[in-house]
């Protein structure tokens, strides 16, 4: 998504801290200052005004409602997620500290809880997009990107940006 936003002609905020790599070819498009949120580092938050940042969901509940905020909540098929990860680990010789079936009853939680965090916040807006639906069938989500963000976004080349051949934890 990230990738798709910087080609639809929206500004990323990243440092670039975090390189491509064999987990992720694309690049991670991080801002390093969105982990510190948890410490209250939010005077980075008002350079980010019209930008994309990425947020983890963990994270979310850390922004201060000073701002009103625009969220692509992206979900992933449960199985594929661990299997990324199992690999992402393998990669870099660790072994997962939790069976998939404890981490897969963890997440399932964890989202449960963030979606009714995020329904009780005035100051948040959420469009829910599937990412195995926008990797093949991506129209529907980027008419509704499109509506949600509220501004012209070329929508082709957002849609070029997509690279199924990353689609790979299946």
């Amino acid at each position: 998504m990230m990738k798709m936003l910087a080609a639809g002609a929206i500004e990323i905020l990243s440092d670039d801290s975090r390189c491509a790599d064999d987990d992720n070819p694309g690049g991670y498009f991080e801002f390093e200052r969105v982990k510190k949120l948890p410490e209250g580092d939010v005077e980075w938050l008002s350079e980010a005004v019209g930008k994309a940042v990425k947020v983890v969901s963990p994270l979310l509940e850390f922004l201060p409602p000073t701002f009103e905020y625009r969220v692509v909540f992206m979900e992933r098929r449960i199985r594929e997620i661990l299997a990324s990860q199992r690999r992402m680990l393998a990669n870099r010789g660790e072994r997962p500290s939790v069976s998939d079936a404890t981490l897969a009853e963890l997440y399932q939680r964890h989202l449960t809880t963030v979606r009714e965090w995020l329904r009780r916040q005035p100051h948040f807006r959420v469009l829910d997009v599937d990412y195995n639906r926008l990797l093949f069938a991506p129209e529907q989500d980027l008419d509704h990107l499109n509506s949600f963000l509220d501004r012209p976004i070329p929508l082709d080349r957002m849609k070029a940006a997509i690279d199924v051949k990353l689609y790979r934890a299946r």
